[in-house]
């Protein structure tokens, strides 16, 4: 595949990436390698401390794909080193290490979640693990490196430092980490990488040593990074405030439901592709309608990722089931055999052993029970059991239907 360089394509490229673009450094340099008519090799980094990447992830898959179709090469890089050391970035104290079994199994599911986005053509694709260069260098070699970095400049990052002030170690794996990242950009010889704003000083790392080594240094976008969808702070899966890519498009709707009127906005703009004035027609409802807001953005996201089809469907099973309170169509049937039964002993049945008896009460106190109209809040509560389909609502989203037969 040839690359495509004429400055209008460059041009609409570089205004689209305005949307979830936060810095580049610098646009100069991109614009020029862009209109070069050379392939750029492009660094994706992941740590592999996690299964799954969610939608904050895919921001930058995204903008790499446009480059993908410009004829540009994307390097998935897999953490499977750096990953045994732990990434320190916006820690307060030190990450645990992985098994190497745990993390080539995350590795496995990642690559799968990226390729959902990006092309895989031979000649646009890569995938390698660092472990390929840094297991292979010597302590000589590493220490060659290392030399090439202050410590001043390795304590000068703000987190370092907070943990310093708060009286937290800092371990020496973790001030190696940094380097250990931007010599991955010298091995790659990465025109270019794509990272949210947190991954800013290990990646500037990666031009200062790409520099010294006499390389052209990388050019770094850092993308814009939301409030997750508790409207703190940003996407965590230690959090559990995220959408993951690997969500059902029920699970993904009834998530992004959860985002705070507030932030709409930054999740039309950051995670769909819905053109400018179709946001802003969006945004118009939320004084009026800020429910029909956020169903807008909810349908929107989930469409990029599973289509209108699923998208529209998802939202008229959100509203049937919480805003209309009805059982949705599709809840599991469940025959009760007797006509009364204790409220700990139906959810038993319902959900079967996994739960503890604690879990069951603890759900129950917190009002999350529902039979037919009325929530349940006696833990000794008996219900009746009719011919005709009762639903039951239990948590947020377990919906069930129960009846009794008659003889």
């Amino acid at each position: 595949m040839s690359v495509i360089n004429d400055r209008a394509h460059v041009d609409r490229l570089l205004s689209d990436f305005a949307r979830t673009t936060d810095e580049i450094l610098t646009l100069e340099e991109l614009r020029t390698r862009l209109l070069s008519g050379r392939q750029l090799i492009m660094k994706y980094g992941v740590d592999l401390t996690a299964p799954h990447l969610h939608i904050g992830h895919a921001v930058n898959l995204w903008m790499y794909r446009a480059l993908q179709d410009l004829g540009h090469r994307v390097v998935l890089l897999l953490g499977d080193f750096t990953t045994q050391i732990g990434d320190p970035t916006g820690k307060s104290k030190t990450r645990p290490v992985l098994s190497r079994e745990e993390i080539a199994a995350n590795a496995k599911q990642i690559q799968e979640q990226a390729t959902q986005v990006l092309r895989t053509d031979p000649e646009l694709l890569e995938v390698r693990p660092n472990s390929e260069w840094l297991n292979a260098m010597s302590p000589s070699e590493l220490l060659s490196v290392m030399s090439r970095v202050t410590v001043d400049r390795l304590l000068s990052r703000d987190m370092f430092r907070k943990r310093m002030s708060e009286g937290q170690s800092i371990a020496a794996h973790e001030l190696v980490y940094p380097i250990i990242q931007g010599w991955d950009s010298v091995c790659l010889r990465a025109d270019l990488t794509i990272i949210g704003s947190d991954q800013l000083f290990n990646e500037m790392m990666g031009r200062s040593l790409q520099e010294k080594e006499g390389q052209a240094p990388q050019v770094v976008i850092t993308t814009k990074i939301t409030p997750g969808i508790d409207g703190g702070e940003k996407q965590s899966k230690s959090l559990g405030n995220y959408v993951a890519i690997s969500h059902s498009p029920r699970e993904k709707f009834g998530r992004l439901m959860r985002v705070p009127d507030q932030y709409v906005g930054q999740y039309l703009s950051v995670y769909t592709d819905l053109p400018a004035e179709r946001i802003q027609q969006v945004l118009s409802k939320q004084e009026s309608a800020p429910i029909e807001a956020k169903y807008d953005m909810a349908t929107a996201v989930v469409t990029r990722w599973d289509g209108e089809a699923a998208a529209a469907a998802e939202r008229e099973w959100f509203i049937t089931t919480f805003s209309r309170r009805q059982a949705p169509a599709d809840a599991e049937h469940v025959v009760i055999d007797t006509a009364s039964v204790r409220i700990l002993d139906l959810m038993r049945t319902l959900l079967g052993a996994g739960p503890s008896k604690g879990d069951l009460r603890r759900l129950i106190e917190q009002g999350g029970v529902t039979v037919g109209d009325d929530r349940i809040d006696d833990i000794e509560a008996v219900i009746t059991v009719g011919a005709e389909p009762t639903p039951v609502k239990l948590g947020k989203r377990r919906w069930f239907q129960i009846s009794h037969p008659v003889d």
